[in-house]
């Protein structure tokens, strides 16, 4: 046990990179070690995929891992094969001949993980394929899918639980982001898990700063947001297919770098604009909730509602795909009756039975009370999901700047003697034009232009009034008939405020005109944190494209902000940044070192020893040996041994410059980099060129100029 215990930490550190579990991560994999079934329920980016992924290595043998996001699936295979892990996936979009190759490799015990679609572990016979591997683990990913409750129910994981009748002896690990109470205990039930031990952590995420907003002037309100976050990774959230495309289509025309996704595009078209999205091709992405689910991007900053989701698991979630590595991240909601009533007409409309019903109008009514609560949004969440606290969280707009309250008696007289003067019989905006004095034909056919306070509110704007009435809605001195065409009633509260001097406070949300400004670019100088930083990321956006898979998948923001801190000049020193393990130290800590050194200080000389990288590819390189045949001798990516080369050469090394680069491409790189204002990122310089060329050559080109220049 105890030896088990140390190869947990040394794994932990190898692979991953980290010296200490997150809370429960620990215990929850002591569970599945000791042939125990468990739940857990983690916020998103909180670790879930570490509880089954580092057992799968501790155990003799496999670990199958149900999910129905294929873009998860190769996000965590992409990942771990980096690491070196013996990792497969077999889903839908897979051939024969290819789930042919993956089989063998199963059955000669080549793959220690394997990602299987719920449709695939649930075809016949591929359960009696199962059965003839030593299969020690099944982790079932996005369990709320299992449960009726849940907000993304799917029949096929239903049909997991004849997976588990099957395989008795083999522990079973459910995970999810979101579950309420109800959906816990319905996954334990459907998935038939043995006296499982639950495991449910913070649903807070301290990182996230969430913010409400009513809907209104919503896309100033969108382009001002996207100034203040410059060029940083995001997602808008639209309702609709149709929303989606003219959201993106209006921000393209103000000149943003994005793209729209739904369910309805071509699949080859959502590939597309998805591969762009996390190759941080596109700054971000107007979609429905079809996307999102397992994207594994760990350098979205920041997530839009353009209207109210269905029900906090939903939008919980939803904005847990920014701030994924844990760095500050925004999540901005707008809100509307408008978007209430439809959601509330999908419901209606809905073939579920009462009951269903019943549970989604609940969920429905929730959210509304989140997003437009006057306290901690923070707090609401924690008590929905049963984890009840009081004290203000300090990352909700309520909490940095608590609205301020005013005396609205009279503004809530006025309403509430409009609408009984109105025999209750209008809607919040017919009752607003009332308040407001407009004559339009509505108002006058009803004769409400006759009534005593017709006008009464002129002074006051429609978005205003709008704000007021709703908080007096959710303050129960009216309430809305959904029964009688959405009409606003009386309640029990409504004549202590008429009759009985009941004061009356609201909060203080009004809206003044807004004027967006673009910010003028400002001419400024790159300090030595934010050029070390820029190398780093060109270095890894190359090396993602000559692997082929997105660049967090090789190393997140966060990692390289660690780098940057700390500014390792070691193999040691880097193994002690929070995010490198040993595979990864192995395979690429050369290349940063380099960029760290050549970034911060001179590059030392170069010595004659044993072990100098650059040293070997020099001599590797004297031997006559192309850069491919270096790399692959040394195991180090071509990009790595073009850096080589290009900083001998700087240190006069007799290294032929011209064997790579041509006189034409070495002035065309001169030009693109004056007009670049002589800036080394190689993205900078690239940007200036008319023709596009590898990033190597322009590597190798600015050591030819650099050396000049310095001449």
């Amino acid at each position: 046990m105890i030896e088990t215990e140390q190869h947990k930490y040394t794994l932990l550190k190898d692979i991953w990179g980290y010296t200490t579990f997150r809370p429960s991560q620990s215990e929850i994999i002591d569970i599945v070690m000791n042939g125990g079934d468990a739940l857990v329920i983690m916020p998103t980016g909180g670790g879930k995929s570490l509880c089954f992924q580092l057992p799968a290595l501790l155990l003799p043998g496999l670990t199958v891992v149900v999910s129905p996001l294929i873009s998860l699936m190769n996000d965590q295979v992409q990942s771990l094969k980096l690491s070196g892990v013996g990792v497969a996936t077999i889903n839908s979009n897979m051939n024969s001949k290819e789930m042919s190759a993956v089989e063998r490799l199963l059955v000669i015990g080549e793959i220690k993980l394997l990602y299987v679609s719920p449709e695939k572990i649930n075809s016949p016979g591929f359960s009696t394929f199962l059965a003839g591997l030593n299969v020690s683990l099944f982790a079932v990913d996005e369990a709320h899918c299992v449960s009726v409750w849940g907000n993304d129910f799917r029949p096929d994981y239903v049909q997991l639980n004849k997976i588990r009748d099957t395989f008795k002896h083999v522990p079973f690990i459910a995970l999810t982001a979101t579950a309420d109470d109800a959906t816990q205990k319905d996954i334990c039930a459907q998935l038939h898990l043995h006296e499982p031990k639950i495991f449910v952590s913070s649903f807070e995420r301290k990182n996230i700063t969430t913010e409400a907003r009513p809907a209104e002037q919503k896309f100033k309100q969108i382009v001002e947001f996207l100034i203040k976050v410059k060029d940083q990774s995001g997602i808008i959230y639209c309702l609709s297919r149709k929303e989606t495309e003219k959201m993106c289509l209006k921000l393209r025309q103000s000149g943003y770098n994005c793209d729209f996704y739904h369910a309805g595009m071509e699949a080859d078209d959502r590939k597309r604009v998805q591969m762009a999205f996390q190759n941080d091709s596109l700054q971000f992405i107007c979609a429905t909730i079809a996307f999102g689910m397992g994207i594994d991007k760990s350098n979205i900053r920041w997530i839009i509602h353009h209207s109210m989701p269905k029900n906090l698991e939903g939008y919980y979630q939803e904005i847990g795909r920014s701030g994924r590595d844990g760095t500050p991240a925004r999540a901005l909601l707008f809100y509307s009756y408008g978007d209430y009533i439809m959601l509330k007409r999908f419901i209606d409309d809905s073939p579920a039975t009462e009951e269903f019903k019943n549970v989604q109008y609940a969920k429905l009514d929730r959210m509304w009370e989140f997003a437009s609560a006057n306290e901690c949004r923070t707090n609401l969440v924690l008590n929905y999901f049963g984890e009840y606290r009081s004290e203000p969280c300090k990352h909700c707009d309520n909490c940095l700047f608590p609205p301020k309250s005013t005396d609205a008696t009279v503004i809530a007289q006025k309403t509430l003697s409009a609408v009984i003067r109105c025999k209750e019989n209008v809607g919040l905006n017919l009752l607003i034009d009332i308040l407001r004095g407009s004559y339009r034909a509505e108002v006058r056919d009803g004769g409400y232009d006759q009534i005593k306070t017709f006008g009464a509110g002129k002074d006051i704007s429609f978005i205003n009034w709008k704000i007021y009435i709703t908080q007096l809605i959710n303050q129960g001195y009216l309430r809305i008939d959904f029964t009688d065409h959405f009409k606003l009633k009386t309640t029990p509260l409504t004549n202590e405020v008429l009759f009985s001097d009941k004061k009356v406070r609201l909060a203080d949300l009004t809206i003044g005109e807004m004027v967006v400004e673009k910010e003028k670019p400002k001419q400024k100088k790159l300090s030595p944190e934010d050029g070390l930083l820029k190398r780093l990321k060109e270095w890894r956006t190359n090396l993602a494209r000559e692997k082929k898979v997105p660049a967090y998948v090789i190393f997140s923001d966060k990692v390289f902000d660690n780098i940057v801190e700390s500014r390792p000049s070691t193999i040691a020193g880097l193994l002690d940044v929070e995010g490198i393990g040993k595979v990864k130290s192995e395979q690429y800590g050369q290349d940063i070192l380099a960029i760290v050194q050549g970034t911060n200080v001179p590059h030392p000389e170069i010595k004659n020893e044993k072990g100098n990288t650059y040293t070997e590819t020099m001599l590797l390189y004297q031997e006559g040996m192309t850069p491919s045949e270096i790399a692959k001798k040394r195991e180090l990516s071509e990009t790595t041994i073009y850096t080589h080369l290009a900083y001998l050469y700087m240190k006069d090394e007799p290294i032929d410059m011209y064997k790579y680069v041509t006189d034409d491409e070495v002035n065309r790189v001169e030009d693109g980099w004056e007009k670049a204002g002589k800036e080394m990122a190689l993205a900078a310089v690239a940007d200036q060129l008319i023709a596009p060329m590898d990033f190597h050559k322009i590597r190798l080109a600015l050591a030819v100029i650099i050396k000049k220049y310095k001449k």
